[in-house]
Order: C-alpha cells, then sequence, then structure tokens
C-alpha cells in the first residue's frame, strides 16, 4: 500500500482522500515473536489529509487471525478490528520524549504504509486467548479443574483436626 507524496498533495485541495485495499500479511507467521497460526489478507480503509507540511493517515485494519488457546493450545480464531494513526512529515522535525505521536519523516516520494500495518497488527494483537468449547482431558498425574470446582473441593475438605470429631459424629448417627 504506497502512495505518492507528490499526488496527495497535489489532490490536498479536493479534500481527504479515501482509501481501501485487501493486503496480504501472511508473513506475520513467520515472525518468531508472535503466535500467529494463520492470517492471510486484511481489509485496510481510511482517509489521508495535509495538515501544513505533515500528512496524516488515518486507517482501519480488518480481518481474522488464527492463535493458540492459552490453555489448550488449539486454534482459536480472533476477529479483529484496529484503529490507527500515522503522521508524515516533509520536514524533519525533532520531537521530545515525551511526545506520544510518533512522526514519521518522508525521506522519499512515496509513503509505503505496509510496514505500520504490520505493526499495527503485531501491537494490538492480545496478549492470550481462550477456546470458548474447548474440552480438557486429564493428563498423565495432573488434572485440570476450574475455579469453581477448585472452591466446591475446599468446602467440602474436612480439615484434618476436626476428622476425628467427624467421624464420632458419623458414629453416633450410625447407632
Amino acid at each position: 500500500m504506497k502512495f505518492s507524496v507528490k499526488k496527495i498533495q497535489a489532490d490536498q485541495h479536493h479534500g481527504p482522500i479515501t482509501f481501501e485495499e485487501n493486503i496480504d500479511v501472511s508473513e506475520l507467521i513467520q515472525l518468531k515473536k508472535t503466535d500467529i497460526r494463520h492470517i492471510e489478507t486484511v481489509f485496510v480503509h481510511g482517509i489521508c489529509f495535509v495538515e501544513k507540511n505533515e500528512i496524516v493517515f488515518n486507517y482501519t485494519i480488518e480481518g481474522e487471525m488464527t492463535l493458540p488457546c492459552a490453555r489448550t493450545l488449539v486454534d482459536v480464531p480472533y476477529p479483529f478490528r484496529f484503529r490507527a494513526t500515522e503522521i508524515f512529515s516533509t520536514e524533519q522535525i525533532e520531537t521530545g520524549e515525551d511526545d506520544e505521536e510518533e512522526i514519521h519523516f518522508i525521506a522519499e516520494d512515496v509513503i509505503d504504509l505496509k510496514p505500520f500495518i504490520l505493526e499495527t497488527i503485531v501491537l494490538q494483537m492480545p496478549y492470550r486467548v481462550f477456546a470458548e468449547d474447548a474440552v480438557v482431558e486429564d493428563g498423565e498425574g495432573w488434572s485440570f479443574y476450574t475455579e469453581d470446582d477448585f472452591e466446591i473441593e475446599e468446602e467440602e475438605k474436612v480439615d484434618p483436626r476436626l476428622a476425628k470429631l467427624q467421624q464420632l459424629l458419623d458414629d453416633k448417627n450410625q447407632e
């Protein structure tokens, strides 16, 4: 997704420039720092406008990726919709460390938005996802139970100091 700076500046008098395109981002699967198991094309749409010597892109990324379940490692489809804003400047600007907005200097006549789209997807993807209908079976030497199961088990557990007393009460009830 590339834009010519000269074309953007020439068309700025007609108002904001709208754009939409399907982009293949399957290269995210090869990144070792992401757990993305499957992602193909994403739909990117937004507007671009010029403000003094800055070119501002406001866009939305929509798509679906497959991530591993944090409990069972089964595939979980995760639909997403991320919004992003990128600011490009034709002049070199010194920004302070406290500035939240990062302004990118345009060294050439072309702005390539794809690396920023990839970065947004990686930064916005969830840390972990859970499968709604995943069936977890007990393993060898371990078992899986929910917090509710744990609380019920704790309520039913008899204090060892009171076990003898409980046994006496049970013996009396049997007589």
